[in-house]
């Protein structure tokens, strides 16, 4: 019989890891198939651990991996594709903003062949804003990108095994999951799906990380933004060569009436730093990670794991 592994990231949750679990034993009920509900308490500070552990205490099929510190979304998912057992992994979050229903399509395109099927969401009961930026993003990123990423996913998915070794092998700090699911390839399906709003609490995405996930995608996926400052250096030395014919013209032929010539100096060095600026940040965002990447340190720290009866300390 084959087996499946639910990885749930978590993170202050305690509203809403009782009702998760609720929903997806009744989805697991309708697939005869070994399961195991891998949760990763990625440092949360409320009752999410406790939680946890009451939960397991009723199912062995539940297995917990403790952070020693937050690490953030993405590590946390790297940790549970790390430490599944099944013949396929379903990716999910842990706010049922992914409803475990939809999980059952994915097993179906799975035994069907697919080895990597991703949730398309068709309708998202998200703000104005946030659904807005969420399609610029994509655009953006696919606009720059040489691995083309379906627009309207997120990290809710399912990979085969053989996706999953893959995947394992790729350690980058900076991670972006569901960019590196599109890069390994293999046959990938789309399922369409309605996503909800969260069951309870507050989003742990707020805008300061989204904008690091996405400069992680951006930057992970795209040497574009380095190739631009390149053509920004022509463009802006053209527009230098223009200013200079500019202020030789009027002081030759105009000498009368151009006083010092003081607003054009001003804005030409507000324009010329802006621009340095600009270009020391992009090469800065690489830099930094190729920084991360040289210290070589691990994705994340593990201080317990618990199976069941077994408990492995780290």
């Amino acid at each position: 019989m084959r087996q499946i592994s639910y990885v749930i990231p978590v993170y202050n949750e305690e509203d809403t890891l009782s009702e998760l679990y609720k929903e997806l034993s009744k989805v697991l009920e309708k697939i005869e198939c070994i399961f195991e509900l891998i949760f990763i308490n990625d440092g949360s500070t409320d009752s999410s651990l406790k939680i946890l552990k009451e939960l397991q205490k009723g199912d062995p099929r539940i297995v917990i991996v403790e952070f020693s510190r937050n690490f953030g979304h993405q590590i946390a998912i790297t940790a549970g594709i790390d430490y599944a057992q099944g013949d396929a992994v379903i990716v999910m979050d842990g706010d049922l903003q992914d409803p475990p229903t939809v999980s059952l399509r994915f097993i179906e395109e799975w035994e069907k062949g697919a080895e990597v099927v991703y949730g398309q969401r068709r309708t998202r009961k998200d703000t104005w804003f946030k659904e807005k930026t969420a399609n610029l993003f994509y655009k953006v990123l696919n606009l720059l990108s040489d691995v083309e990423i379906p627009q309207n996913t997120g990290d809710f998915r399912l990979m085969d095994r053989k996706v999953v070794e893959v995947i394992k092998q790729i350690r980058e700090h900076n991670r972006f999951m569901r960019g590196l699911s599109s890069y390994v390839g293999f046959k990938q399906k789309a399922v369409l799906f309605d996503r909800d709003e969260r069951y309870a609490g507050v989003t742990h995405y707020p805008l300061k990380k989204m904008i690091k996930l996405s400069l992680d995608a951006i930057i992970g996926f795209s040497t574009v933004p380095l190739k631009l400052i390149s053509r920004l250096g022509f463009v802006v030395s053209g527009l230098s060569i223009c200013g200079i014919v500019y202020a030789l013209f009027m002081k030759f032929f105009y000498a009368s009436i151009t006083v010092s010539g003081w607003t054009f100096l001003v804005i030409s060095i507000f324009f010329l730093s802006g621009i340095q600026m600009i270009i020391l940040g992009v090469i800065g965002g690489y830099l930094g990670r190729i920084y991360d990447e040289v210290r070589n340190r691990p994705l994340y720290i593990i201080s317990r794991v618990s199976r069941g009866k077994s408990i492995e300390s780290i």
